[in-house]
Formats: C-alpha cells, structure tokens, sequence
C-alpha cells in the first residue's frame, strides 16, 4: 500500500503538491500559546518531508504561482505605497526605507562574519527578515549568474534550509524584541501612552461616541400631531439636532400616500414618518416630538450593509468626525475600518483620518449608501468575478518589462519577470483604487493569488529540496541559526530607537511602525497585546507596504551583493 502511495505521487506530482498544501497549512496552523509557525513554514517544512520520496516537480509551477503572488502582493498594497511617498505618511515611509536598507546591511553582514556561500545567504537574509518572497527573487538571479548548473543547483537547494532555520527566531524574535524590550528601549509604559493617544485622536468626540455621530439604523414611525415640535417644521429643521441626538427622515406619508421629499419640504399635522436614528434618541427624544404608530409599508425601507472602498481625493486625509457632519453622511453607520493588503483594522476615533484605499463596512438605507458613496468612492458589492483580462494582461506586460537586462561592470541587472509583476502590481492596485472601473480582483481572489500562489512556490521548492535538505543543515549547523538571529535582532532593536529620536514617531505607534517595516503581522499583534490596544496597528500599513515591496526586491539585490 505504501509502496503504491509513493509511485502515485512520483507519477502525479500535483497530487504531491496538494497534500504538502494540506498537511502545511493545518502544520502552520497549530498554535503553541500564541505563536504558531505560519503556512510558509509549515508548508516548506512538509515539503521536505514529501521531497524524500524523490519526486520530480517542473520549475515552471513554482514560476506560474510566484509571479501571481507576487503581482498580488503590489496590487494589494498599491494605494498605501503611493500614499506613503505622495502624503503625510511620507515620515513612515522613510522609516520603512531606512530599516530595510539597514536589514539588508546587517544580514550582508552577517553572512560575511558567518562565511556562507551564495546559496546559504540568500536563505538567511528571506529567514531572517522573514520576507519568504525574497526567495522567489534570489532563485531567479543565481538563475542568471551563468554559473555552473550543478554549481547553480546546489546553491539553489541551500536556500530553503537556511530559510527554515532562521525564520523560526526571524518570527518569534521580532515579535519578543518588539512587545517586551521595545517599551523599554524608548522608555515608555505602553498601555499608557497608547491610551493617551487615543485621547488625542479622541477630541471632539460626541459623548455617546463616535459611533452616535456615524448614525445607527434603528427605524421607527411616528404620526405628527397639531401643533407639536415638528408641525410646520421643514424636513432639515428636523435633522439640524446636535450629532448625539439628530434623527433622519425616511420616509413620509401625507393623505394616505407615500411622498417623495426634500430638505425644504414642511412637515405636517397628520403625516406619519419613518425616522432613522440612535436608539436612545428613537426612544428618548422623538417619543417627545411625536406619537409612533404601526405602518409597515412606511417602514419597508431597503437596507443593507456593504464594503465601500474610498476613491475620491476629496476626502483623502479627512477625519471621521469631519466626514459625519457632511449632508452626504446622514443616516449612515460605520461599523469598522480597514487599512492595507493585511486588511488592518484601523481604530474608530475622531480623529482617525481616511485615505484612499481604505475600506469602509458600513449600514443604512440603500439609498444613503448610494449617496455617501457617489461621494467617498464606490460600493465594492460581493462579485466573485476577476476581471481576469486585466490581471492576465498587466502580470505579461510587467513581466516583459522586468525582463529588460542592463549589463553594468559586467553584472547583468534585471528586476526579472517577477520583480517586473511586482511593480506592475503596485500601479495597478494603485490604479484601482483611484479609477475603479477596471481591474476588479475580489477579495477571495487576492487572498487566493496571495497565499495559495506563494505556498505552492514554497511547496515545490520545499519537495526540490527534500533530498538535499538534511545534509545541508548538518553543513550549515548552528552558526546558520546565530547568525540568522542577529540579522533578525539588531535591525529590531535599533528600530524603536531610529523611529524615537530620528523620525519623532509618536511612542503609541512607534512600535507598530516597526512591526511594519519588518512586514512581521504577528509581532504587531503582539505588541497590541502588551498595549491592551490596538492603537499600535495605526502605524503599520505605510510601512508594510514599503518594506512588503523593498525586502522582496532585496532578494535580488542580496545575491548581487554576494555574487561582488
């Protein structure tokens, strides 16, 4: 029987790659407290194990799925790379810049003192800065060296063993060095300073909150009585109540018909409204103001929540509390917020501004979204179609155009066909996000391209390798792992600093920045955790999506470097 399994897999490959898919990703899944190993992990661990059955798989997979996750990984973080550099993120992404030149100088480093080979340093430094796209990159550049092919060869299978020896500190260490020494590297006590900051992004805050000036959709109907507080009263008087307690009109019934309205239109004795608004206004205020009645017909309002994904630079940089006083505003609640490829959710303040990019989840009648969002960007309403002309065409042309080589002293520079699909990616997400007619990719889809396109890559680099893999690491030993966890631990720990004194970072997100230039999710989560907050996560996004899209490309340079 197992005999049988083994010749199937030899003679299906792709059924070698599904089950390393498998059993890799349920691996990476396994927490031990609050840190697991990451599908990457997972997925490069168990096809290793699958690749000492010696199963031959063609390069041209693992190519297919990493140039589709690497154009996905540009599209998704397009609009915040371009806010970045273009607004008032520009300070985070200078830091971005700083601390990825800095990981790139210190891993050359690193693997100088430490004496490895080509191979071995392009593992480490994708390890150690846990960015497993610098793989993908690294691969293809050794491909292009004109070196030997079984020289080639053996430095390419060096490259996963490296990798998996030093991502484990790479994770772990960065999320430790951050959430537990980063407090007091810049000597702050975190939780403190964390809600000292969402005092300031607090100020003006109605006192039921935010969420009292991003109105909630409870709906009611109320008769006008003579000469109550409402008769004579035009439609805007009615809505001109201060942010904790205004109501919205829905609807309006007059002589036993439901009439079309405007702000100008007088309200009369006898009409019956459905009023929308916060429900302790519902119940407190308008019980004062009117009689409510049962009309169903008049409360048969089509509702709905959606995604809306802001667009128009108009509202670029404005705050939520500036936005909720806007007429286009009214009677529209705003459940949560998020940022950036890694889909952040970002803190409902009153201060806390909006960017193009960013996606808002929001409630009310359909025809209050229609209108906030002819104003803030378009209703990104659930489609399950790629327009996959768009994606097909931009990941050809970026990577014909990566494919350009420019010989200098001698060292043929290309960005590659991925690198290519990379930057193509970042102005195509960006693209979408201004002009959002074209080029839709659901979000099911990115994550699919994202996650499922760098994993069977890892996959099969995993089951090339397999063979390989433990005689590498007796070659390598234990200097691999310490040198890898330098070049994880001292860009990290002049980070905080850098961000503190050079870059005058706010002490609530300092933290979060880093996290961000080192694209590490989880050290960020962590650091929320020690904060009790997650006002940390405000300044993750500008710098992931630099260092998302530097650290891959230092894959490249990294092998240009060593190769000199």
């Amino acid at each position: 029987m197992a005999e049988w399994i083994v010749t199937t897999l030899r003679q299906h490959a792709e059924l070698a790659i599904f089950l390393t898919l498998g059993v890799g990703y349920w691996i990476g899944g396994l927490k031990f407290k609050n840190f697991s190993l990451g599908a990457v992990t997972g997925v490069l661990l168990t096809g290793v194990l699958v690749g000492q059955l010696d199963i031959a798989v063609s390069d041209n997979v693992k190519s297919v799925f990493f140039i589709l996750f690497l154009f996905a990984i540009g599209y998704g973080v397009g609009p915040q790379f371009v806010r970045g550099l273009a607004s008032d993120g520009g300070p985070q992404a200078l830091f971005a810049v700083v601390i990825c030149l800095l990981c790139l100088g210190v891993t050359f480093a690193a693997i100088k003192l430490g004496g490895f080979d080509l191979g071995f340093g392009a593992g480490l430094f994708a390890g150690a800065q846990t960015i497993s796209a610098a793989i993908g990159l690294s691969t293809d550049a050794i491909g292009k060296l004109g070196l030997p092919p079984d020289k080639a060869g053996a430095m390419l299978k060096e490259i996963p063993v490296a990798y998996a020896v030093c991502y484990f500190f790479g994770t772990l260490g960065t999320g430790w060095i951050l959430a537990f020494l980063g407090p007091k590297l810049i000597g702050v006590d975190l939780p403190q300073a964390c809600k000292d900051y969402e005092a300031k992004m607090s100020a003006g805050t109605p006192s039921g909150g935010i969420h009292t000036a991003w109105h909630s959709i409870d709906v009611r109907a109320f008769r006008i009585e003579k000469g109550a507080a409402l008769d004579g009263k035009t439609v805007a008087e009615a809505e001109s109540g201060p942010p904790q307690s205004r109501i919205y009109l829905e609807r309006l019934r007059r002589d036993g018909r439901i009439m079309d309205f405007a702000p100008e239109t007088v309200l009369q004795a006898g009409d019956a409204v459905a009023v929308s608004g916060h429900h302790e206004t519902l119940a407190g205020t308008m019980e004062k103001l009117a009689v409510e009645v049962e009309d169903r017909e008049l409360l048969s309002i089509p509702m709905e929540s959606l995604d809306l994904v802001v667009t128009k630079k108009s509202v670029n940089g404005r705050t939520l509390l500036d936005l909720s006083k806007e007429p286009f505003a009214r009677g529209v609640f705003l459940k949560k917020l998020t940022r950036g490829a890694a889909g952040v959710s970002i803190p409902l303040l009153a201060q806390t501004k909006i960017y193009r990019g960013d996606i808002l989840r929001i409630s009310g009648a359909t025809g209050h979204l229609d209108r906030l969002a002819a104003n803030l960007g378009y209703e990104d309403r659930p489609s399950n179609l790629t327009d996959m002309v768009f994606v097909g065409l931009a990941i050809a042309l970026g990577g014909i155009l990566g494919s350009v080589t420019v010989p200098v002293s001698g060292i043929p520079l290309t960005l590659s066909s991925s690198g290519g699909a990379l930057i193509l990616g970042l102005v195509a997400g960006w693209l979408r996000s201004v002009h959002p007619t074209f080029g839709r990719i659901p979000a099911p889809s990115l994550w699919f391209m994202n996650s499922v396109g760098l994993n069977t890559f890892i996959a099969v680099v995993g089951i090339s390798s397999g063979p390989e893999f433990i005689s590498g690491l007796k070659v390598a030993g234990w200097g691999l792992f310490f040198w890898g966890a330098a070049a994880t631990a001292v860009p990290m720990l002049m980070a905080p600093l850098i961000a503190k004194h050079v870059f005058k970072i706010d002490p609530a997100i300092n933290l979060g920045c880093c996290g961000g230039a080192r694209t590490s999710t989880a050290s960020v989560g962590m650091v929320a955790d020690a904060a009790k907050s997650n006002i940390p996560m405000l300044g993750y996004t500008v710098p992931y999506a630099v260092s998302n899209t530097l650290l891959t490309m230092w894959g490249l340079v990294i092998v240009l470097l060593l190769r000199g």
